[in-house]
């Protein structure tokens, strides 16, 4: 109950009585990790998150797409950002009028759990058995994780979330491959892919990072076999015992042994020179960096050394001499030779490169990869037979130096791609797997699109533009029309899609969705029911999952065909199995629907989900499924450096909630400018808990002075209120608008710093400052109290779900203390809807200046308690000398005036001109009233209450004192 004044005395001197002190249920110490724990029961036992999706029934749906974490291990603050974001965004939608249901997802297939099955079981066990152990673990660790996010305050379907090992989801991501495969996309093709040599598995591109490599660079000179047919097409006769060398450089020597071609391109310009080891073909820009790096004379000036030049495309055809092998390999040309390095001529190896490959397709050469899956070569390789790919890198440089090839050797530092899992160097190596491919255009039939490449390729000199309808095309007309927050997102994606390979779907894996397919043994081909079959086989594993493939027989589908059929083994890319969630969840969960309306997730996702989901969606459907992407960056420490076991920099996201609370962390979290890397710290989270306090113990402030305020009885006209009442109201529309808009727009960091800046300086250091003599010394229930409760008590509605979003816990502690129980979410209802403060422009100009004013006296009395001359600011009176209209908005307020600038007097005078302007602070020499603690000239005067200002006596005992303004 609410300390309210007496109506008579039993001590004359027991004045504090008198007082309308403050009281309040809700406690100025928040104690957050203990309390949470607790909030988190009662509202899982309530049903919070169902008791508000029945409240919003019927309103427009608003679809945030969980990206599903990995079922691996216990969450990191990567995590908790990621989920805190999501659930901000919810609930921001939620209160903006909007039916926002949040299922959350998880990512269950896949070589991370595989190899910690592995770990705790070891690799001899039946692969039915293996599956089994790998979805326990992951159902366990699921759990976990559950757990933590729940204690995040982070709503959602908890108990019905959707996994992508859930057997009906498993049947949807095979749903999901048929249309694919029924739109065109999906083909068999015998190519180079990244490949993990740890995992001994094809990786997705979202699974390979860079690195800095130490690598061995050599160049190696192929010699010439018809000295005739290059003297034609340099234009002059050479001997026909002349030493001519082609000259390649490369940083992988281990991939000679599959070398067809050295590769030049049509347009570039290549000399042939004569040097001391013979006649060597180099690209005319690098002859000087070649020739001093093999320490050789010779220039490309056109003068000496120099026998004649040519354009690379009249080289085309010459054949050469492998350095090694017995056989001969042809001069190519491509549009990929560039002359950043090397020689000009590309060793071209079309088992183990993109651009290989590519250009392999236009001359028909083989792409015989001689590397098996752990990574060493077969037995019927010559020179290197059985050795691992790095060591053989030896062995071949040994040879070319025996047979006096080898013109130059060195160490080189380079960008190379890595294992994202292991951290080790991966290699491409071309074997057959499925692919996505992006460049076809799609149709209703099944395509030979490794011929359609070959047919567009083979007249083209230079990279085309994808056709129309291509799925590249289709893509990028989908980022188009999507938005992105930040904004340099989309350029982002763009390059990833402009620049992508086609997607290899198929793996090697034993955990993961089959990629339920039967391919013809002799041509290849796959069934001509493929359509039906994968739907047949997609209701087994309805019923028993995954197992259903792995134990099925052939004979009872294919009956008689089954012997001329081969069941593949292959899974799918985990990629694609989340991609394909708004196949297997958006569109098939009542309360969900495809496109959602936001996908948010890291900055990486770029390259792994939000372009696995483009693709699947443009595949499928024609575009994109989802309308808009939001990125935030990653977690570093105070330093900048990444988190990082072997550096002990990582602070654990239950360590922060266990000690400081979970609000802390997420507002942590919205305080943070996402779009870039966010910075935390031991320090950081200080000065957050302190921001903290600041906004909890204002509202504190509203809830305890608002404990005998009953809106029913006690609401007033806003056209009754003090006009600083109304005025802080016009602040209140102000930031609420503010705040609503930057929710809008995902910019949580500014909703924080209005949030936080509204607290200290409109209310802290100017509102309620000001209005703690009213609300403490005028009449309980007189006009001038109940005005200022009015504005507190619209303030802590609008304030409380302002908040709401970001401190969850917080704002329904607050919310149960200004409602009274504790079964209504603050999330139930909406933006709160602030009455019109009646206050003209000119009106709130005045506030301004007065504001402004304030803060110059605040600065004299400060001056002046530094100096001793005053204690409290109520020990001073105070005389502002004022010029032009500044004079007339202090002078209006009248005796108001001591009551705003918290003096015990205050006295405007007018003077002609701003440099006149000036504040004198002096000492009160009149008593100090015991109650207000203002000092009074009256003080006394009441022979009764002679410690009591007249104020005071009035207040208590008469009609009270008159306020218009403060």
């Amino acid at each position: 109950m609410l300390k309210t004044q007496k109506n008579g005395l039993n001590n004359m001197t027991d004045y504090k009585s008198t007082l309308n002190l403050p009281d309040t249920l809700f406690p100025m110490r928040g104690d957050l990790a203990r309390r949470e724990p607790q909030m988190v029961a009662r509202w899982q036992a309530q049903k919070r998150y169902e008791q508000i999706r029945l409240a919003k029934q019927g309103k427009p749906k608003f679809i945030l797409h969980d990206g599903p974490p990995y079922a691996n291990g216990d969450i990191h603050i990567g995590h908790a950002v990621n989920k805190i974001l999501k659930d901000i965004i919810i609930k921001s939608k939620t209160l903006a009028g909007f039916d926002a249901p949040y299922v959350p997802g998880w990512d269950c297939h896949g070589l991370p759990i595989e190899l910690q099955v592995e770990k705790k079981h070891g690799k001899s066990i039946p692969p039915a058995q293996f599956r089994e152990l790998c979805r326990a673990y992951a159902k366990e660790q699921i759990e976990r994780q559950k757990k933590d996010f729940i204690r995040l305050g982070v709503l959602g379907n908890w108990d019905h979330p959707y996994l992508t090992m859930d057997f009906k989801t498993e049947a949807d991501i095979m749903r999901a491959l048929g249309g694919i495969y029924q739109h065109g996309y999906l083909y068999q093709g015998y190519k180079p892919v990244n490949w993990c040599l740890d995992c001994q598995s094809a990786l997705a591109e979202a699974e390979v990072e860079y690195e800095d490599k130490v690598s061995t660079a050599i160049d190696v000179a192929f010699e010439v076999k018809d000295n005739h047919a290059l003297g034609k097409a340099f234009g002059v006769s050479l001997p026909a015992d002349a030493s001519v060398h082609a000259v390649i450089w490369t940083t992988t020597p281990w991939t000679l042994p599959a070398n067809q071609a050295v590769c030049v391109h049509p347009d570039l310009e290549y000399d042939l020179i004569k040097t001391p080891k013979g006649y060597l073909i180099l690209a005319y820009d690098l002859v000087v960096t070649c020739l001093a790096r093999y320490q050789l004379s010779g220039s490309n000036d056109r003068g000496d050394g120099i026998a004649a030049s040519c354009k690379g495309s009249a080289l085309e055809g010459l054949l050469l001499q492998h350095p090694f092998n017995d056989r001969g390999v042809q001069i190519i040309c491509g549009d990929h030779v560039t002359l950043e390095a090397g020689t000009g001529l590309v060793h071209t190896a079309p088992a183990h490169g993109l651009d290989d490959y590519f250009v392999g397709l236009k001359y028909n050469l083989p792409t015989d990869n001689p590397v098996g899956a752990d990574g060493k070569f077969a037995a019927t390789v010559p020179l290197v037979a059985g050795l691992f790919v790095w060591k053989a890198n030896d062995v071949v440089i040994a040879a070319l130096q025996t047979r006096g090839q080898l013109l130059h050797l060195e160490k080189v530092k380079h960008s190379y791609p890595h294992c994202w899992r292991h951290k080790s160097p991966i290699i491409f190596r071309s074997t057959p797997q499925w692919f996505i491919g992006m460049d076809n255009v799609g149709t209703s039939e099944k395509r030979d699109i490794e011929q359609l490449i070959r047919e567009k390729r083979a007249h083209a000199a230079k990279p085309e533009m994808p056709e129309a309808g291509t799925l590249r095309d289709m893509a990028n007309k989908a980022v188009e029309q999507t938005r992105f927050f930040p904004s340099w997102g989309r350029a982002r994606l763009e390059a990833m899609i402009k620049n992508r390979p086609d997607w290899c779907v198929s793996r090697q894996r034993n955990w993961g969705v089959p990629m339920p397919l039967f391919v013809h043994r002799e041509t290849g081909q796959l069934h001509p029911r493929t359509t039906e079959l994968l739907e047949q086989v997609a209701l087994l594993v309805e019923r028993d999952g995954i197992e259903a493939w792995f134990s099925l027989n052939s004979v009872d589908l294919l009956g008689a065909e089954a012997r001329n059929y081969k069941k593949l083994s292959d899974t799918l890319d985990v990629w694609f199995d989340s991609g394909a969630t708004h196949a297997s969840v958006l569109q098939r969960r009542e309360e969900l629907r495809s496109p959602a309306d936001l996908y948010l997730e890291g900055s990486d996702q770029h390259r792994g989900w939000f372009q696995s989901s483009l693709l699947t969606g443009c595949a499928i459907n024609g575009r994109a499924p989802y309308n808009a992407l939001l990125t935030h960056g990653f977690v570093v420490d105070g330093s900048g450096y990444k988190m990082s076991k072997s550096k002990g920099n990582v602070i654990a996201p239950q360590k922060i909630f266990d000690t400081l609370g979970a609000d802390i962390l997420r507002l942590w979290t919205a305080s943070t400018d996402y779009s870039g890397e966010l910075t935390i710290s031991d320090e950081i989270l200080k000065r957050v808990v302190e921001s903290y306090r600041r906004i909890r113990n204002t509202l504190r402030f509203l809830l305890a002075n608002i404990a005998d305020f009953d809106v029913q009885y006690h609401a007033l006209p806003v056209a009754e209120w003090l006009e600083i009442d109304r005025y802080v109201l016009t602040r209140l529309h102000k930031l609420q608008l503010e705040m609503k808009n930057h929710y809008s727009d995902y910019e949580f960091h500014l909703v924080v710093q209005k949030l936080q800046n509204f607290c200290s300086e409109d209310l802290g250091g100017f509102y309620l400052d000001i209005l703690k003599d009213r609300l403490y010394t005028a009449g309980a229930d007189s006009v001038a109290r109940r005005s200022a409760q009015n504005a507190l008590f619209h303030i802590a509605h609008s304030l409380i779900r302002l908040m709401a979003p970001i401190l969850s816990f917080t704002a329904e502690e607050a919310w149960e203390v200004l409602n009274g129980h504790d079964d209504q979410s603050v999330f139930m209802g909406e933006w709160y809807s602030l009455p019109d403060p009646e206050l003209d422009e000119s009106s709130i100009d005045a506030w301004l200046k007065i504001t402004a004013w304030r803060a110059k006296v605040n600065k004299q009395l400060e001056e002046a308690r530094s100096a001793g001359l005053i204690g409290s600011a109520l020990a001073a009176e105070v005389d502002v000398n004022v010029a032009g209209s500044d004079y007339d908005v202090l002078a209006r307020l009248g005796d108001d005036l001591r009551l705003v600038l918290i003096t015990s007097r205050a006295s405007v005078h007018r003077v002609a001109t701003e440099a006149e302007q000036h504040i004198d602070v002096s000492a009160s020499l009149h008593d100090k009233c015991e109650r207000c603690w203002h000092y009074r000239d009256d003080v006394g005067a009441d022979i009764l209450h002679p410690t009591l200002c007249g104020r005071c006596v009035s207040n208590l005992y008469g009609n009270g004192e008159a306020r218009r303004y403060a």
